[in-house]
């Protein structure tokens, strides 16, 4: 239950939750705002047929009484008119005038006396029932009371009173009190509401998707440009800033590279001088400088490049990749050790992958005199780990192992490196859309982690 909530609490923390929700609710507002008001044309239209019913019986009696007064006040007085019967004392009778039916009745009759109606007592009606007298047949139980009115008028210059009731119209059921009917008005709104959110915000979800795989390599395709004028306008300044982005990281790749090949000149001069100091011990520091010189610049050029790759993808035996890494390591002497396979096939550009391990098992042997290479399979990714027998790297340190020309240990480092090996490993990573971290191994040493996709 807490994990639904949790998960709820998410949605509605959403762009797509929240439009949602907006949605629903201003929906449910309306449909419930319409029937309300369609309730009351149906109510209106109850009271309007209702009222007619009144006014043509009133209007029958009426006609009657005009044509043969006589005849039908006997009719009246004896029952033999359905609906309608003659009532003596009018005065004990309490009944407010209907200023409504009676207007309606007195337009519709040219009497020179103008007729009334009122809303009657009940017990009116019931009094001269003949039917309510009878033994009720099954299924009629109880017995529903008619409407009942008391209409006046003047014939022959007396006052009568007539009562005219007429069976009850029952009013049209309520749709608001209606469980199943609303449960379908929510349903729908929800679902509605739900469609529409998603729909409107799938470009921003293309967006933060191509935002997200820029962020992983800088080679990414261009977002497809579609959908509504501003939502083009957007994707399309997307796709220009990455243009720009990546035009910008070449062009700072090229001139690092024109400086380093323009610097490789006069170096070379000066290590040919360098050979002609006599002091041996110095010259021998000298050129050992200009050596460790030149490999940074190497070094810094391959930092330079390391995050920008033209390099297809293609999927590849990862055990295979990880045991010929192990192999060649293993000839020159080092103690690399292939300890563990899962067998996974993963897409990725090859030597981006291989310049990622290589680095990793380099800074492994190198601060930690060896190192052991193993992989796994959980959850849809592939982790790949190497791990040495070092001494490790202080807690504190290890969130700046990645930063370029920083040594996170100098008790690890043999004096001969440049410090940025895991920075490019890290680049080189990132650009196959993987992931690196650092931990200390709990039996001793530092073991490096990369989590991979699967193919």
């Amino acid at each position: 239950m807490r994990r639904l909530i949790a998960r709820l609490v998410r949605f509605l923390g959403s762009l797509t939750g929240r439009i949602a929700l907006i949605l629903a609710v201003g929906i449910l507002i309306a449909s419930v705002g319409a029937l309300l008001i369609a309730e009351q044309g149906r109510r209106g239209e109850f009271m309007r047929i209702r009222d007619e019913r009144v006014i043509a019986s009133a209007l029958d009696v009426l006609d009657r009484l005009h044509r043969n007064p006589a005849a039908t006040i006997a009719n009246l007085r004896d029952g033999r008119l359905v609906g309608a019967h003659f009532v003596e004392r009018q005065d004990a009778v309490p009944v407010v005038e209907d200023a409504l039916l009676t207007s309606m009745l007195a337009s519709r009759t040219d009497m020179p006396a103008r007729p009334s109606i009122a809303r009657a007592p009940t017990t009116i009606c019931q009094a001269s029932d003949p039917i309510r007298e009878r033994p009720r047949a099954a299924g009629i139980e109880p017995m529903m009371l008619p409407d009942c009115w008391l209409m006046t008028a003047r014939v022959d210059g007396r006052s009568l009173a007539v009562a005219i009731d007429l069976p009850q119209l029952p009013a049209p059921p309520s749709w608001t009190t209606d469980r199943l009917f609303l449960f379908l008005v929510l349903a729908a709104a929800l679902a509605l509401s739900l469609i529409v959110a998603r729909l409107a915000t799938a470009p921003l979800r293309r967006l933060s998707a191509a935002a997200d795989a820029f962020a992983r390599s800088i080679d990414a395709e261009p977002v497809l440009e579609t959908g509504p004028t501003d939502v083009r306008a957007a994707l399309a300044t997307f796709n220009l800033m990455q243009e720009r982005v990546r035009a910008g990281l070449i062009e700072r790749t090229r001139i690092l590279a024109a400086i380093s090949h323009d610097l490789q000149t006069p170096l070379t001069r000066l290590r040919l001088r360098l050979e002609q100091v006599e002091d041996e011990a110095l010259r021998d520091r000298l050129v050992a400088d200009l050596s460790a010189t030149l490999a940074m610049m190497k070094r810094g050029l391959d930092l330079a490049r390391s995050g920008d790759s033209a390099e297809d993808w293609s999927t590849v035996d990862l055990d295979s990749v990880l045991s010929s890494l192990a192999d060649n390591a293993a000839e020159f002497g080092h103690a690399v050790r292939f300890t563990q396979g899962c067998g996974a096939l993963v897409r990725v550009r090859p030597d981006a992958l291989t310049r990622c391990l290589s680095n990793l098992i380099d800074n492994a042997i190198k601060h930690g005199g060896d190192a052991d290479i193993a992989s796994r399979r959980t959850r849809g990714t592939v982790i790949i780990t190497v791990r040495d027998h070092g001494p490790g790297i202080p807690a504190a340190m290890l969130a700046q192992a990645f930063d370029p020309f920083v040594r996170a240990d100098t008790s690890r480092s043999s004096g001969d490196g440049t410090g940025i090996g895991l920075t490019i490993a890290r680049a080189q990573a990132t650009a196959i859309g993987g992931h690196i971290s650092l931990a200390n191994h709990p039996g001793g040493g530092l073991e490096a982690t990369l989590t991979l996709g699967k193919a």
